[in-house]
C-alpha cells in the first residue's frame, strides 16, 4: 500500500470530522440538514473529503471506485441542496433530501472500511485485494445499514407530519 501524502492526511481528517458529525446528527437530530451545525459541519467536510478524493491517485491507475464514489457524494450533496427548490416535489422533499444527505454517508464509509483495512495494522493489513470477502461483507453491512437506517428516517420523517 502507498504512503499517505500530505493531501492523503488532509482528506482522512476532514473525512473522519465528517462522519463524526454526520453520526452526531443522526444520532442528535436523526437527520442532517444544513439547518443545524452538525449538519453544516458534516455537509462542508464531506464537500471538502470528495473534492479532495478525486485528487488522489495512489493505486497505480486513473479514475477509480474511489473516484466514482467522491462524484457521487457531490452529486447528492448538490441534490440535497436542490431538491427543497423544485417545489413540484411537494411532500417527498424531505423524503429526498434525507435520502441525499444520508447516502453521502454510505459513500463515506465504503472508502473509510476500505482504506482502512488495506492499511492497519501496518505492515500486515488485514486486507490486501479489493475483493476479500471480509471487505465486501463490510460494504454489503454498510449498505444494510444504509437501508435500514433510511427507513427508520422515514418512518420518523412520516411521525413529524403527523404531529
Amino acid at each position: 500500500m502507498p504512503t499517505i501524502t500530505p493531501l492523503g492526511w488532509f482528506h482522512t481528517g476532514i473525512a473522519i470530522i465528517a462522519i463524526l458529525a454526520g453520526i452526531y446528527a443522526l444520532v442528535v437530530h436523526k437527520l442532517i440538514t444544513p439547518g443545524q451545525r452538525s449538519g453544516q459541519l458534516y455537509i462542508a467536510c464531506t464537500l471538502l473529503a470528495a473534492a479532495t478524493s478525486l485528487m488522489i491517485f495512489n493505486q497505480g491507475t486513473g479514475f477509480g471506485p474511489a473516484h466514482a464514489l467522491g462524484v457521487l457524494t457531490l452529486l447528492a450533496l448538490a441534490g440535497g441542496f436542490i431538491v427543497p427548490q423544485l417545489r413540484f416535489l411537494g411532500g417527498l422533499i424531505p423524503y429526498l433530501q434525507t435520502l441525499c444527505f444520508s447516502s453521502t454517508l454510505l459513500f463515506h464509509m465504503i472508502p473509510a472500511i476500505t482504506d482502512g483495512l488495506r492499511r492497519l495494522p501496518v505492515g500486515d493489513p488485514v486486507v490486501d485485494r479489493f475483493d476479500d470477502p471480509l471487505l465486501r461483507g463490510f460494504h454489503l453491512a454498510f449498505l444494510g445499514l444504509f437501508v435500514l437506517g433510511y427507513g427508520v428516517q422515514v418512518m420518523w420523517l412520516r411521525r413529524q407530519r403527523s404531529a
